[in-house]
């Protein structure tokens, strides 16, 4: 039997209740360098992907053409990121968080370099 060759359509939609937990993570947390107004929150539906989420940047020369501060979109993937536990969730916001860098440049610090925020802060 073979597969489909029709692609699931993916949809991205705002998440505005995980971008008050991400917003509360930030303040917590005490990442002032994060701005919270510039990381938005969304679900994604139709994902391939393995992951639970991913960071995605805005590259300098887009921030150069578009004339905008930089900015970073935080995706979960919900078909699986909301079938977790508010814990696991928790450390997996914190895990994308991490790849922001302290310069808060729209670049993305990739595993080796990131800051390993679930060790920084084991009780919350």
């Amino acid at each position: 039997m073979m597969k489909s060759t029709k692609s699931v359509k993916m949809i991205w939609k705002l998440a505005p209740d995980l971008q008050r937990r991400t917003k509360v993570l930030i303040s917590a947390l005490n990442l002032a360098y994060i701005n919270p107004q510039r990381v938005i929150v969304f679900r994604s539906f139709g994902s391939k992907s393995r992951a639970y989420a991913r960071i995605w940047s805005l590259p300098r020369i887009w921030q150069q053409a578009l004339k905008v501060e930089p900015h970073y979109c935080l995706e979960v993937i919900s078909e699986k990121f909301d079938r977790l536990d508010l814990e696991r969730q928790k450390r997996v916001l914190l895990h994308e968080l991490g790849h922001i860098p302290k310069n808060f440049s729209g670049s993305l610090l990739h595993h080796g370099r990131m800051r390993r925020l679930n060790d920084d802060h084991p009780s919350r």
